[in-house]
């Protein structure tokens, strides 16, 4: 999943060229070799979209975050650079298992910030990592075990910020994953919905 950035019509060229780059993955086998090949591709949308960005005249960033999700077998692996989450949903607690590359997430880290008074800071936006924003692009991974009725979910900050863990695990406990996800669209516009709304579920069977 990938949640462009830099004005509406950069966002759309770098989040499109990342989904395409993902989609277009050659077959490889193992976890950790599908991550890698993913960040070998991640890495030239990253070359090409700063080389798109320098010829503008208006040296405006082209960028996207991107958070990816891979299961085989009783394991998984989750790759991220920016602020787009990947949560499991396991009896009924939600944990987020991404860490995000922010401002604001730094400041939590070095101890200058509460994760409370981290919700509604006023530079909850600046990240510190994405697609087309920085010469090298550092990805982070994360894995460990699938257990049977897994959910995992994908979320840009578009959710994230507008819906917390405990509404993640309500809505998610009833219904239909077609239906939890409606339901949680639909809370974000109740909500004002200031940026793109995008989620992904995924169940582990």
């Amino acid at each position: 999943m990938a949640d462009g950035m830099g004005g509406h019509q950069a966002g759309d060229v770098a989040s499109a060229k990342v989904v395409e780059a993902l989609h277009d993955l050659p077959i490889v086998y193992g976890l950790d070799a599908l991550v890698e090949t993913a960040t070998v591709a991640l890495e030239q949308v990253n070359r090409d979209l700063i080389e798109l960005a320098g010829s503008d005249d208006t040296e405006m960033s082209i960028g996207s975050t991107v958070v990816g999700l891979a299961i085989a077998g009783d394991q998984y692996r989750a790759f991220w650079a920016g602020d787009s989450r990947a949560y499991l949903l396991r009896d009924g607690l939600v944990t987020q298992i991404t860490r995000d590359h922010s401002l604001v997430q730094s400041l939590v880290d070095a101890g200058m910030l509460s994760p409370g008074e981290a919700l509604d800071h006023p530079n909850a936006n600046i990240i510190t990592r994405a697609v087309g924003v920085s010469p090298k692009l550092q990805v982070d991974t994360v894995g460990g075990e699938v257990v049977a009725g897994d959910l995992f979910i994908l979320g840009s900050d578009g959710v994230t910020r507008l819906v917390d863990d405990q509404e993640l695990a309500e809505q998610l406990a009833s219904g239909s994953m077609d239906e939890a996800a409606d339901r949680l669209i639909e809370m974000v516009l109740a909500r004002g919905a200031p940026d793109n709304a995008t989620l992904i579920i995924v169940k582990a069977v």
